[in-house]
């Protein structure tokens, strides 16, 4: 494990992944969730798909990290996006 290469996914990616791919949800109804807009999700789950695949196809490790973009509430089940920092 520690010879591969790693790929970073961010804890938002992950929840756009979760929310979009695992439980179906569209776009625009997992933005909400996540206190975001739908564009902004496209961009998370495009991001999030294409390190996945790398990972798997070309057998790098998939590490997920938590950012400071998003702000998550364990129990709660709502997210809020927090925008990049100043």
């Amino acid at each position: 494990m520690g010879r591969l290469q790693v790929i970073q996914l961010n804890l938002d990616e992950l929840e756009a992944l979760r929310l979009c791919d695992l439980l179906g949800l569209d776009q625009e109804s997992a933005g909400e969730r996540m206190g975001v807009s739908r564009g902004t999700v496209q961009r998370l789950l495009s991001s999030a798909r294409t390190k996945v695949a790398d990972a798997l196809v070309n057998g790098k490790a998939l590490v997920i990290v938590h950012t400071p973009y998003v702000q998550f509430h364990p129990g709660r089940g709502r997210h809020r996006h927090r925008g990049p920092p100043p």
